[in-house]
């Protein structure tokens, strides 16, 4: 089962890399959307570990899940970008990037908080079977929702400006 639990991880980080590489036809988006997912991941383990749960396949399920809430402000954001980015030529990357975080943090906000209400009384009504599940869900969106905005969106930038440094020379 842990193997299996593995594999999918994986396989989901491949499939999201793969297909955000080619909506944004930039590998730097998908790579640092990946980046940024990966971080949700291991910091959602990590606290887990550290509280002396158990690793079950509900414990994966909701890994998942945090992916897949993750991934989909990370999208949002990017979608601006691209979208400011075809109607702002004059606007560095850098200027664009936090625009479209600006512009979105909002929403990105608004939707964690309302999120995390009903998986809080899950956490706290749900019973025993369903506490590591929710407690896990818990940290993984608090973690999504900053990583989506301090981890994803400037390392497109970061890598954006090593790529024109490394043209310069």
């Amino acid at each position: 089962m842990r193997k299996a639990a593995i594999l999918a991880i994986i396989f989901a980080l491949g499939g999201i890399l793969i297909y955000i590489g080619f909506r944004f036809k930039h590998f730097d988006f998908g790579a640092a959307g990946v980046i940024a997912l990966l971080h949700d991941v291991i910091i959602t383990l990590g606290v887990i570990l550290l509280m002396g749960r158990q690793i079950d396949l509900l414990v994966v399920t909701a890994l998942l899940t945090i992916a897949g809430y993750s991934i989909n402000d990370t999208i949002i954001i990017y979608n601006r970008v691209r979208e400011n980015m075809s109607k702002r030529h004059k606007h560095s990357l850098a200027e664009i990037i936090n625009m479209s975080i600006n512009q979105t943090i909002g929403r990105t906000i608004l939707t964690t908080i309302t999120t995390l209400l009903v998986v809080v009384t899950l956490f706290l009504r749900g019973g025993e079977v369903l506490n590591t599940f929710a407690l896990c869900l818990i940290i993984g969106f608090i973690a999504g929702t900053y990583s989506t905005i301090f981890i994803a969106s400037p390392l497109v930038l970061a890598w954006e400006n090593m790529v024109s440094t490394r043209k310069k020379k």
